[in-house]
């Protein structure tokens, strides 16, 4: 393997790669956004592994094979890409696990999620997550929550807020960068705050008059502006 510099993981969006060269390593990036925003379309995008990276997205809301196919329209190499599937094992209870595709009972089963999460870490790090291993040490590795307010419907916000804890700091530890999804609209401010509180930065996202538009929040030199954006295979095109 080859040791690795400090890493910047390319965005997509020229208003943070220009800047910073893309997310910092240790990023935790929180998606602030309100319902039928399409919030996953651009979290996915986010997360969608380059060249020598992984991603692994912690579903709550689709199944590990509609997030599969999800990247797989992207161009994404689904042998980089693991899911914690939190929904399917609630009505099919003997499927199994694989390598990438790994099943807890339920969102309220924060223990098992967390298990699973390391596990999927350790296996990537060992080199033994897919048969075509990037060589990069530490390997690069993008993460999802997908998303947050689901979990704050089954687990009270005190409990949720120390998962979320150990989450972001496995991620700062590992080098890698994480990317959280919650609704702007459900939750109050103390929620809001307190979530908040674990994260480098935010990115909100509104719709006005069916046009999409967001801001980044917590990037030092980048714009914090409401910018219009669309998201196509994959890739974050900011609009003019």
């Amino acid at each position: 393997m080859i040791k690795r510099s400090m890493y910047s993981y390319k965005t997509g969006i020229s208003q943070i790669d220009d800047v910073t060269g893309g997310f910092e390593a240790g990023t935790n990036i929180l998606i602030l956004a309100p319902p039928m925003s399409f919030a996953d379309v651009l979290a996915y995008a986010l997360i969608r592994p380059l060249d020598g990276e992984y991603a692994i997205i912690l579903s709550t809301n689709e199944r590990a094979a509609e997030v599969v196919d999800a990247f797989r329209l992207t161009g994404a190499d689904k042998r980089f890409i693991g899911v914690i599937d939190a929904i399917t094992k609630s009505s099919t209870p003997s499927i199994a696990d694989t390598q990438r595709l790994v099943f807890v009972s339920s969102p309220t089963d924060l223990t098992g999620i967390g298990i699973k999460f390391s596990n999927m870490i350790e296996t990537i790090f060992e080199g033994e997550f897919s048969e075509g291993e990037a060589g990069l040490f530490p390997p690069p590795i993008r993460f999802c929550v997908n998303s947050i307010s689901t979990l704050l419907m089954y687990r009270r916000l005190e409990v949720l807020y120390q998962f979320l804890h150990v989450l972001t700091a496995k991620l700062k530890k590992i080098e890698g960068v994480g990317i959280y999804l919650l609704n702007s609209e459900s939750f109050d401010d103390k929620t809001l705050s307190m979530i908040k509180q674990l994260m480098n930065c935010v990115i909100e996202v509104k719709i006005e008059n069916n046009i999409s538009y967001l801001r980044i929040l917590g990037i030092r030199g980048v714009t914090s502006e409401w910018l219009k954006f669309s998201v196509a295979k994959g890739r974050v095109t900011i609009i003019p």
